[in-house]
């Protein structure tokens, strides 16, 4: 926000309407849930006043969840992009731990502990 110049519409990001449009959306979406939902029926009389109470309660929770992820939102160093990163490209004597062996190591039966040594077959 130290960024912002007077004059220039801010970004979604950083604005207030972003997080009311959502907020508002999910309020519109449990009213018309619970007005259909809590009358039970269309003999029985619409229940305004649960939908408007589901609708403030969805209202309230949303812009709170929105306001609250959009505080934690931090960018990324600029560091981070830079360099190559995980390097995919087979070298010569890389293993990528997937069970095979590199070049440095010779092929060939792996091998076979010292017959002097202490285990639980020997001794």
């Amino acid at each position: 926000m130290a960024d912002q110049k007077p004059g220039k519409p801010r970004k979604l990001r950083t604005s207030v309407k972003g997080p009311l449009m959502f907020s508002a959306f999910w309020a519109v979406l449990a009213f018309v849930a619970v007005l259909v939902f809590a009358s039970g029926g269309s003999a029985r009389a619409p229940r305004f006043d649960l939908a408007f109470t589901g609708a403030g309660i969805a209202f309230i929770v949303t812009l709170v969840i929105a306001a609250m992820l959009s505080m934690s939102y931090k960018e990324n160093a600029e560091h981070l992009g830079k360099g190559s990163g995980i390097n995919l490209s087979s070298s010569k004597n890389a293993s990528h731990g997937l069970g095979s062996r590199g070049q440095d190591r010779p092929s060939g039966p792996p091998e076979a502990p010292d017959a002097d040594s202490q285990g639980p077959g020997n001794p």
